[in-house]
């Protein structure tokens, strides 16, 4: 099957609105006294992260038309790059970036997702409009 890619016309998200979060894969044991027990319910867990974009006013119909056509309103599935990989540079051991050809060399990740609980949300700061919502990173 194929799926849509993030617009690489979009910025990062920011840093400050960055929240990740794993789904919760246990079952709690019912337990007629003592502390609480814990099992799996499954093996496979999503992880849950909010985020937030600034875009310019291209942007934003950049990514409106991602999310209500592309996506059909966030319903399929979607490739992104990983913000905490994606573009970051290679270090060696001494947490200095690999060179090639005096060029850092920069790592390369990329999550599948869907559009989460929080649909986009949009407010305008200045001339520049925030989209925050939410992904689950498929396992």
């Amino acid at each position: 099957m194929t799926y849509a890619v993030w617009p690489t016309s979009l910025p990062r998200p920011e840093r400050n609105s960055w929240q990740r979060q794993p789904q919760d894969s246990r079952l709690k044991r019912q337990t007629d006294a003592g502390p609480p027990g814990w099992r799996r319910r499954f093996s496979s867990a999503a992880q849950m992260v909010s985020l937030s974009v600034m875009l310019t006013r291209n942007q934003k119909a950049i990514f409106d038309r991602f999310f209500g056509d592309i996506t059909r309103g966030g319903s399929l599935l979607f490739w992104m790059p990983d913000p905490t990989t994606d573009g970051w540079p290679m270090l060696d051991n001494a947490g200095n970036p690999l060179l090639s050809g005096g060029v850092p060399l920069l790592l390369s990740a990329r999550w599948l997702v869907s559009f989460g609980d929080q649909l986009p949300q949009e407010s305008i700061q200045g001339t520049e409009f925030r989209k925050a919502f939410s992904v689950v990173v498929m396992p």
